[in-house]
Formats: C-alpha cells, sequence, structure tokens
C-alpha cells in the first residue's frame, strides 16, 4: 500500500539505482504478482522500508517494569562522571585544527 505522501505529492524527483540483470527481474516479476508498475513497486517498498527505519528512531515500546525503570532513570540525579568532565574542559580537535591554521 502506498504512503499518503506517495499518493498525494508530485513526483518531480528522479532516483536512479543500478541494479544486476537478476536482481531486476525479481522486481519486475514482484511488481506483476501485485499488477503495478516496477516504479511503483519500488517506491512503496522502499518507502514502506523507510517508515520502519524511521519509526525505530521514534519510537519505543516498553512493558510496565521497563517503563519504570526508564522513568527512575530519568528522574535520578545525574552522575558525576570525572572522566567526562575532563574530556570537556579539553580542547576538541577542531579547535586545534583552527589554531594549526592560524599558524600557517
Amino acid at each position: 500500500m502506498a504512503t499518503q505522501a506517495s499518493i498525494v505529492e508530485r513526483r518531480t524527483e528522479k532516483l536512479d539505482v543500478r541494479v544486476s540483470p537478476t536482481i531486476k527481474s525479481k522486481l519486475q516479476a514482484a511488481a506483476a504478482c501485485t499488477h503495478r508498475t516496477m516504479s511503483d513497486f519500488v517506491l512503496d517498498s522502499a518507502l514502506s522500508r523507510a517508515d520502519e527505519v524511521l519509526a525505530d528512531r521514534r519510537v519505543f515500546s516498553l512493558d510496565a517494569e521497563a517503563w519504570t525503570a526508564f522513568q527512575e532513570a530519568l528522574d535520578a540525579p545525574a552522575k558525576v562522571l570525572p572522566r567526562m568532565r575532563k574530556l570537556l574542559q579539553e580542547s576538541s580537535v577542531f579547535e586545534n585544527a583552527a589554531a594549526l591554521e592560524n599558524e600557517g
């Protein structure tokens, strides 16, 4: 099933993909089985996969016990991390690189 964006938005951009003859035949066969063009089949498949990948980075589910532990971790006071404090007080590699450029 096509996502809402692919139905409503006008297609103005081109996307080229190089594939082997075997892959192309497989995609053509799958598109034919679903009575769709290969472009529509590939686009819908790619968008579905993109939605899955992006959802994994935006939404996560926890059972009640894990949710309680998660909330407790969020509510806990910040830990003092001496090595992190030291690291953040050091010059960054970008500052060091800029200083070297200014010398030269």
